[in-house]
């Protein structure tokens, strides 16, 4: 049975109070991880582009078009030829995608390269049944586990099959884990990625 406490912060996580926007559809609603289709996986172990993320943009056959950009405060980048582009929140391919897209009014077949050239620092709540709740710094694209270590480990107290990822980018989702699947390096589970605005919730 989770504490008070630690039902607490999730109600608070899934409030938005750490993300800043609604981030549950419900306090009792939630999807395994390993059980979404392979299509949900692969999107959810993509790296998301965030503010501050360094870019760089090449359009085959044009390199006058090179550039190296930061994604600014407001999630924009700013590109030869096609101007402002809404960057934050995607995944490096679908931005590709979208130059690509823009570029065809300017160019036959336009082909682009994009890469992370430089990542914001990330930091991921660690709530709840854990040794040390808190804020913890921790790598783009760190692995659940390292965030559960970070917060000193789960207590005596912890249900081992209620571990829960509070995701609000792309749209808003609540993702259960089994503590052995994390920690065991289990093929699905353990390729499971953190992003920005990530809560971890032990309960």
């Amino acid at each position: 049975m989770p504490s008070v406490a630690t039902r607490f912060l999730l109600a608070l996580a899934c409030a938005g109070l750490v993300a800043g926007e609604s981030a549950c559809a419900g306090p009792g609603s939630y999807v395994w991880y390993n059980q979404q289709s392979p299509e949900a996986l692969a999107a959810a172990n993509e790296y998301v582009i965030d503010v501050g993320d360094v870019l760089s943009v090449r359009v085959l056959g044009h390199e006058d078009m090179t550039t190296r950009v930061r994604v600014r405060a407001d999630g924009r980048i700013a590109l030869p030829i096609i101007g402002e582009v809404d960057a934050r929140g995607t995944s490096p391919t679908a931005l590709r995608s979208e130059i690509e897209t823009r570029l065809k009014e300017y160019l036959v077949r336009p082909s682009v390269t994009l890469n992370i050239e430089e990542t914001t620092p990330v930091t991921i709540p660690v709530l709840g049944e854990v040794a040390h709740p808190g804020v913890f710094p921790v790598q783009a694209n760190a692995r659940l586990a390292e965030a559960i270590a970070l917060g000193g480990g789960i207590t005596e107290y912890a249900s081992r099959d209620r571990i829960f990822v509070v995701r609000r980018s792309p749209k808003p989702a609540r993702i259960r884990f089994t503590y052995e699947a994390v920690t065991r390096g289990d093929p699905s589970d353990a390729a499971f990625r953190l992003r920005p605005g990530d809560v971890v919730v032990v309960e």
